[in-house]
């Protein structure tokens, strides 16, 4: 259901940050519409309005139409689960979505899985969030362990059969009771789309950003979930690159890891952390890191995060040698002309320069580049 929610938030976008408040209209919308809230910070983000709550929403949680405002909301609720989430909006500035478990009111263990979305009234700021949430209520203890048993005693007597689908084959809901590997610090579960991976990310980034701190474990497990993304977007290159088109970034073939990082933490987040950020997936990818072991990559990395952009600079740097071999190689080119020109470029040394076409084949060189090494480097490579 949440997947279907995020679809419909990219379908009303039309090329802006967000979409329109007033192409939403969530008490039509009967798919989901039922499980939905929409709050309104127009007054404020300290205790937005509920603009609007989906049938099935007010009746689980058992709310009358006394309930305006967040703040009204009881802290046990599922509502109160969807609501906590909003200020990770404000601080992303994307959809954030969300999975987890709680005991309710009623004491009931209940799993639930949902996402928040933004929307505008002027295309620039977000003053309206709209969430979607769906869930399950467990049995208890008891009546758990007795179907177990019996689901235990029936496997053990079926026959094997070939699985023929994906988790997710019936839709984003399917699977939610299998026991699929979830790790509650980091629930990516088998067969989940590249849009739940990049969501699963952000929120992680999200409560990172939100509360103002780069504690290392807690930065790394965002990393973890980055590393994960970066290799699911390799398994689906069609998908990434609508997610990079949706989100206005651009490919940057000198840097691949860059966008990466801009979808997770936001292409507003400061530079410097997003170039060291991709500086270690990028790292992580050339020493061949697996899915899951990149915390403990830079747990044992001399310098840790420091260490790992240190050593990937390290290796992007041309080698010395490898400069030495290129002049060698250009030495025995042969020359195409000789010019009498006054510089302070020593003998065997390289040069740019610059020059214009004229009339009856003749260049007319216009500039001498002798004081930008790098640029020669790269003109060096360029011949070599």
């Amino acid at each position: 259901m949440h997947v279907r929610a995020y679809n419909y938030w990219v379908s009303l976008l039309g090329g802006r940050a967000y979409p329109s408040i007033e192409d939403l209209d969530p008490a039509n919308i009967t798919d989901f519409g039922p499980h939905s809230v929409l709050l309104d910070f127009s007054a404020g983000i300290e205790n937005p309005a509920i603009a609007f709550l989906g049938k099935a929403l007010r009746e689980e949680c058992a709310l009358d139409s006394s309930i305006t405002h967040i703040a009204q909301v009881p802290s046990r609720s599922l509502l109160s689960r969807l609501t906590d989430h909003y200020l990770q909006i404000i601080a992303n500035r994307a959809p954030i979505g969300f999975e987890a478990e709680f005991v309710s009111t009623r004491g009931f263990n209940t799993m639930y899985r949902g996402i928040l979305m933004p929307f505008s009234s002027d295309e620039d700021s977000i003053d309206f969030i709209y969430g979607v949430i769906n869930w399950k209520e467990l049995v208890d203890a008891e009546t758990q362990a007795r179907l177990q048993a019996e689901i235990t005693a029936a496997v053990a007597t079926a026959p094997k059969s070939a699985v023929t689908a994906p988790v997710w084959a019936d839709g984003p809901s399917a699977g939610f009771d299998d026991d699929a590997p979830m790790d509650r610090e980091s629930p990516t579960i088998a067969g989940a789309t590249l849009i739940d991976q990049l969501m699963l990310a952000q929120q992680t980034a999200a409560a990172l950003r939100a509360a103002d701190t780069r504690h290392r474990a807690t930065l790394y497990r965002v990393l973890g979930r980055a590393h994960e993304f970066a290799a699911a977007a390799d398994a689906d290159p069609v998908g990434y690159d609508a997610l990079l088109a949706s989100a206005g970034i651009a490919v940057q073939l000198r840097a691949p890891m860059t966008p990466i990082v801009k979808l997770i933490f936001g292409a507003d987040y400061d530079k410097t952390r997003l170039t060291e950020y991709a500086a270690v997936l990028a790292h992580a990818r050339r020493m061949g890191v697996a899915i899951g072991a990149l915390g403990h990559f830079l747990d044992s990395f001399e310098g840790g995060i420091k260490g790992v952009v240190k050593a990937e600079r390290a290796a992007r740097t041309p080698n010395p040698k490898a400069r030495v071999d290129r002049a060698s190689a250009l030495a025995n080119r042969p020359t195409l002309a000789s010019v009498a020109i006054e510089s302070n470029v020593a003998p065997g040394d390289y040069v740019l320069l610059l020059a214009r076409a004229s009339d009856g084949g003749m260049l007319d060189i216009v500039a001498e580049i002798g004081d930008d090494a790098t640029l020669t480097e790269r003109a060096m490579r360029r011949m070599v």
